[in-house]
């Protein structure tokens, strides 16, 4: 089994390297310092690299000493483990990393993933990358703490949007239900994680809502974020988070899709989908990816064109 093989690397490894997606979420952070807890209990050398700064919904997570933002520092390594990550190109610069080493591990549940690595677990009906990671220390003998949990529980509740998307199992309320034996404050978690938001982006929240658009019968939403509006409110990419869900959830809306600028001529794309649209093959169209129900890419030119070339693809499958 592909288990097996992963925990024999790791046993075979003293010095292990995690890495999680570009702009990691709450999946791949709380999976990505939960493994590092743990195989720091076996007495493993374990840091997580990450590409940009812990987004400060996610401050509060513990483990925090074992996350470093890389700055082109490469060390030498016997494993790498990269969790929650499609394709290589999600690395950003950490492919530096990936690269210098020689074992190479992907654990990811996108449908969409490449299988890149020399071991690959892929399991496109885990809820989050969070479940696979439960699995592999439970795998390992690893008893849980209150700080593993709380990494994991974060992991699986952010994916599954509190427990509220389609992707959510018994087995996710089954982890669940150990997490918080083992100590997890589903209260104060959900407080800061769901229940709380910074001013800044309440104002971009505002901006956005007016540049929603309507169309094929209700079908179809589309919302933008320009440099303007970024500026204008002084929000960062985090405060991004979750906008696309504003027009997910108006009443009739199949597919939603948020258009953000990030430079002159390039957009980040977020697409979600109520029912029955796989938003996944739109991306991967465009070299992206993701889930059935939400995916991404990156495009370039100009936003209207880009609006209306995606419209087309869209209206083909509504």
């Amino acid at each position: 089994m592909i288990e097996k093989e992963i925990v024999k690397s790791i046993e075979n490894a003293e010095r292990i390297a995690i890495l999680p997606h570009v702009f990691a979420d709450g999946d791949a952070l709380g999976s990505s310092i939960a493994l590092a807890l743990a195989l720091r209990k076996i007495g493993k050398q374990v840091k997580v690299y990450i590409e940009e700064e812990i987004p400060h919904t996610f401050e509060f997570l513990p483990g925090r000493e074992y996350v470093e933002v890389y700055r082109g520092q490469i060390e030498d390594y016997d494993l790498v483990l990269i969790l929650d990550t499609g394709d290589l190109e999600r690395l950003g610069k950490r492919v530096e990393i990936f690269n210098s080493i020689k074992h190479t591990v992907n654990i990811d549940h996108h449908t969409t993933n490449t299988e890149f690595a020399s071991v690959n677990l892929v399991n496109t009906k885990a809820a989050a990358v969070g479940e696979l990671i439960y699995q592999l220390i439970k795998s390992m003998e690893i008893s849980l703490d209150q700080d593993i949990s709380t990494c994991l529980y974060v992991a699986v509740a952010t994916d599954t949007g509190g427990f509220r998307y389609s992707n959510t199992t018994a087995l996710t309320h089954q982890i669940t239900a150990d997490l918080i034996n083992n100590g997890v404050d589903v209260s104060k978690i959900s407080q800061i994680v769901f229940e709380t938001v910074p001013y800044k982006k309440v104002k971009l929240m505002g901006l956005a809502i007016d540049t929603i658009e309507i169309s094929e019968n209700g079908k179809l939403a589309f919302i933008s974020v320009t440099e303007e509006m970024m500026k204008k409110t002084d929000a960062s990419e985090e405060d991004c988070d979750g906008l696309v869900n504003i027009a997910r959830n108006i009443e009739g809306v199949e597919v939603a899709v948020l258009v953000r600028q990030r430079s002159k001529d390039e957009f980040k794309i977020n697409f979600r989908s109520q029912n029955y649209v796989d938003v996944s093959a739109i991306a991967r169209k465009y070299s992206g990816g993701g889930h059935m129900k939400a995916a991404g890419c990156t495009l370039k030119g100009n936003m209207e064109e880009i609006k209306q070339m995606l419209k087309k693809d869209i209206k083909e499958v509504l």
